[in-house]
């Protein structure tokens, strides 16, 4: 599985927050940090979109993190990502800039979700990203870290 994000993670407890969650994933995430863009916020999209696309893996199924696309509960996600996996088609989520995609990710994405109407700070839906990761695979293995809820 792979994470493209634009930024970097520079914040001593957010990065152990996510290195909490990456060191149990089997299969492991990949996370490629791409620089922030520069100009205006059109140029910024323009310049972010062209490296987002370069880090994604052709075969992959594209997940675009955006806040028009669709909200899952943990369950829902956890069925989601067995179906990615079932398939044969390793996820690769996107997380955008402070601009947001640009229609050309969006184009490429396979799928959008949101975490909910609320706007978030990229680094924080980075956090939340990897630990909803971690909890569908726990869900799906019958793992007791999910204990609302279950299926």
């Amino acid at each position: 599985m792979r994470l493209v994000a634009v930024g970097r993670m520079k914040d001593k407890a957010e990065l152990a927050l996510v290195e909490r969650y990456l060191k149990r994933l089997r299969p492991r995430l990949d996370i490629v940090e791409l620089a922030d863009g520069r100009g205006s916020a059109e140029e910024i999209k323009r310049r972010e979109a062209h490296a987002i696309l370069a880090a994604i893996p052709a075969q992959s199924c594209v997940i675009a993190l955006d806040e028009a696309g669709q909200a899952h509960d943990s369950i829902a996600f956890a069925h989601a990502m067995q179906g990615w996996m079932t398939a044969g088609r390793v996820p690769c989520f996107v997380i955008g800039g402070a601009e947001g995609l640009d229609a050309s990710v969006l184009a490429r994405a396979d799928g959008a979700m949101s975490f909910g109407a609320m706007t978030w700070p990229h680094m924080l839906v980075r956090i939340m990203l990897v630990e909803q990761i971690y909890r569908a695979q726990a869900i799906l293995a019958g793992h007791p870290y999910h204990r609302a809820g279950r299926p």
